[in-house]
């Protein structure tokens, strides 16, 4: 009946329904306080964060230790004296999720990151994958970068056995185990840090990184004045800049691409942002440049220093500089290094807690997560039970060989955001799901609407007894243009939007399927190429027919305007799902079977827990247009 079709519960407006496929698309409000309201008890974020904070977490959480490691086994064994361009076609590829990332966040500026702007755009069964595969993300690379910090403390103090006892690694024979203790205790001083509240954690971490920065400054300082000085052995090869290739630089780009994960920490604390529309995009753009222009000019230096074949794989910089005389230049190096990896385990503790929040926020996770201390305004007990599962882990597990499970989270999550900007400009919700107390001002409402004579059609889900009559209706063109061509419109709108939803099913589809085929080295030649063509085929058809349509109109109105609009919509959101599935799919078969069994006990916690208590369980789905209206009659303003 009328706006509302009945108004039925969570099948109002043709909306998802309780089922169990349907409970996996279910959508939620692009505001996290605006599902929250009436529940009472709940603490806000601190809104702290500047531009400057932002970027202190940003270059922070992505410039780790690996760069100090990563030039000399990338130049020697793919890019050669062309490293700087394989720095700088991943930063550009990187790029691509950022400017996905910049124009959600600041649409959707709560905590949450990517699981929330799955939530709200794809549904909430890949909202949960998401949010689970981060959780398992976050606690291994804290861990790792903790349990990396301690060899490089020893060595900056003089020595692998130069820290204290009770903080040096020791072997403990009946476990056949090697314990950490100053990973562990690193752990708990970084999580005591976050507790005390976001601006004193972020005001620390820029400290660390301001540090790490300047080693990054020295390094490309004095290595130009012994480049100039000794013009530039590195480059003075027989076998040119590309001794492997552009291919070889562009494998070298897949590879230094993970020096880039980092970045999204930044959309994390959108909820603490004063100015999220603006200094979140600016954040996330300032963090990634400053980035890549380091990475690119550490590199030209290191590589004109030592011919790329004689470069020390595990200490590239050093060597480098110690091939000059410059030997005291190590200390230096390995202090950038142990600020670098202090910085990182700042930046892959903070989301975490924030992530486990959103989850219980929405009612999949239990809501012992989603409090936040009314004092520091942070969610203390989600920061400390994920310090001590970090701390944990740390201290009893070596985690390198579990490293790869970190970027599976990651390139899921840059797939989903990107793919989520495309439902976002061409399919954007046309329903939105209120809480089941404001029933009666939904029916009110819908009688009021009915009894005015306005009949109101949305894309999403108008009654079909309403429309009906008016179709049928002979000379309805004569008594009821205005209304006639209305309807029009919406049958015309509803295709369109209908055709969008498919074609971008299918682009997706088409990206995996030239991505598998492209990697899977092992199939016969007709069925690689065959899978390729049909891949190739989806791909390109998704683009043409995405690029020739209309965006949707309400993409203005979705979530909170006058943000960043990522440009070159839909080319640039396609090229980023390809390059992220290419990359997850080269991760190896070891790593999917390991990240396969922590989102098979994923989808028991959700089928279990998330599934029967999730916020939107009985929630009431009515038209996007009309909510604003029924959250004001109720006295509950969206404002």
């Amino acid at each position: 009946m009328g706006i509302l079709g009945g108004s039925q519960k969570m099948g109002g407006c043709g909306s998802p329904s309780g089922g169990w496929a349907k409970g996996l698309v279910r959508r939620k409000q692009v505001d996290s306080a605006r599902s929250r309201s009436g529940g009472g008890g709940h603490h806000q974020l601190a809104k702290e964060l500047s531009i400057l904070h932002l970027i202190a977490i940003g270059v922070g959480s992505t410039i780790g230790a690996g760069v100090y490691i990563l030039v000399g086994t990338v130049a020697r064994e793919h890019s050669g004296p062309a490293l700087a361009f394989s720095f700088l076609i991943a930063g550009i590829a990187a790029a691509l999720s950022a400017f996905c990332y910049a124009e959600l966040a600041s649409r959707c500026p709560s905590a949450g990151s990517a699981y929330h702007y799955s939530y709200i755009c794809v549904g909430e069964g890949v909202a949960w994958l998401i949010g689970w595969a981060l959780l398992l993300e976050y606690t291994i690379g804290g861990s790792a970068v903790a349990r990396g910090i301690s060899p490089n403390l020893a060595l900056l103090f003089g020595g692998a056995d130069s820290l204290p006892a009770f903080l040096a690694r020791q072997y403990i024979p009946g476990l056949d185990i090697v314990v950490d203790p100053c990973a562990a205790v690193l752990v708990i001083l970084v999580t005591g840090l976050l507790c005390v509240g976001i601006k004193e954690s972020t005001l620390a971490q820029g400290i660390v990184t301001t540090a790490n920065v300047c080693a990054m400054i020295f390094v490309i300082s004095a290595g130009t004045y012994l480049g100039f000085k000794t013009g530039w052995p590195g480059y003075e090869l027989p076998t040119g800049y590309f001794p492997f290739g552009v291919d070889g630089m562009l494998a070298g780009s897949a590879t230094v691409f993970f020096a880039y994960i980092g970045f999204d920490s930044v959309a994390s604390t959108a909820e603490e942002v004063k100015n999220p529309q603006r200094d979140l995009p600016l954040g996330i753009a300032a963090a990634l440049s400053i980035c890549c222009a380091l990475y690119m000019m550490v590199s030209v230096v290191v590589v004109g220093l030592v011919p790329y074949f004689a470069m020390d794989p595990d200490t590239p910089i050093s060597s480098a500089f110690a091939s000059h005389g410059m030997h005291w230049a190590a200390y230096i190096i390995t202090a950038g290094a142990v600020t670098a990896l202090c910085s990182t385990l700042m930046g892959a503790i903070l989301p975490q807690p924030r992530i486990l929040m959103a989850m219980a926020r929405d009612g999949l996770l239990p809501a012992f997560f989603s409090d936040i201390n009314k004092r520091t305004q942070v969610p203390i007990k989600s920061t400390i039970v994920t310090g001590i599962g970090s701390a944990t882990l740390a201290f009893f597990m070596d985690v390198s060989q579990l490293a790869g499970m970190v970027s599976v989270g990651t390139l899921l999550a840059f797939t989903t955001v990107a793919i989520s900007v495309l439902i976002l400009r061409y399919v954007p919700p046309d329903v939105v799901p209120l809480p089941s107390s404001l029933q009666e001002s939904i029916d009110a409402y819908s009688d009021a609407q009915e009894s005015s004579g306005i009949i109101s059609h949305d894309s999403g889900g108008s009654s079909k007894d309403s429309t009906q009559p008016l179709l049928g209706k002979k000379d309805a063109s004569i008594d009821y243009p205005i209304l006639v061509e209305k309807v029009q419109d919406i049958l015309t709108e509803k295709k369109r939007r209908k055709i969008a939803g498919w074609t971008i099913m299918f682009t997706c589809i088409g990206a995996f399927l030239l991505t598998f085929a492209a990697s899977s080295l092992g199939l016969s030649s007709f069925l690689r190429f065959s899978v390729c063509g049909v891949g190739v085929t989806f791909l390109l058809s998704g683009l043409i027919v995405l690029t020739c349509i209309d965006q949707d109109e309400r993409r203005h109105k979705f979530g909170h305007a006058g943000g960043f609009i990522c440009p070159f919509v839909p080319l640039l959101p396609i090229t980023c799902i390809l390059i992220n599935l290419y990359l997850l799919i080269n991760l190896g078969a070891a790593t999917w079977a390991r990240v396969s069994v922590w989102l098979i006990v994923g989808v028991l916690v959700y089928v279990f827990y998330g599934r029967t208590h999730s916020s939107l369980v009985d929630a009431v789905y009515v038209p996007a247009d009309h909510a604003e209206e029924i959250y004001r009659s109720s006295g509950d303003s969206l404002a």
